[in-house]
């Protein structure tokens, strides 16, 4: 194979990987935008029911996504549903000891105790 061959070829190659590699950063870019503005919406609700100042509400958006990330990974993994269920048990107990950092026990209190109601309403509005 002749040098100039050589060349074309290699150059083909860096062509090609770098195209994934920005395709790649594209997505994962894109995915992350939109956790991001999932997370800020979750947020900005919690503000609003907990009486959030802005330092706990940016810090409660860094703790949504984290957290959701780990969640999705142990739900999409094929590992058996008692394994998936006791990490994700795992993971909340974390996730509510990042809580605590930034919350008053008043607030997380409140939060807990609105959490533990969403699965009734979610159940009571799909059987209307």
């Amino acid at each position: 194979m002749k040098l100039k061959d050589r060349i074309l070829l290699l150059g083909l190659s860096c062509i090609l990987v770098g195209g994934f590699v920005y395709s790649q950063i594209y997505i994962h870019n894109r995915n992350r935008k939109e956790l991001l503005d999932i997370a800020r919406e979750i947020a900005f609700n919690w503000k609003e029911k907990l009486g959030l100042n802005p330092e706990q509400t940016s810090e409660l958006v860094e703790i949504i996504i984290k957290f959701t990330i780990f969640k999705n990974e142990i739900i999409n993994s094929d590992n058996p549903e008692s394994e998936k269920i006791a990490k994700l048990q795992k993971i909340q107990s974390r996730e509510h000891k990042n809580l605590l950092k930034i919350l008053s026990e008043s607030q997380f209190e409140n939060y807990i105790g609105i959490n533990k109601k969403i699965p009734n309403k979610i159940m009571d509005s799909q059987s209307v």
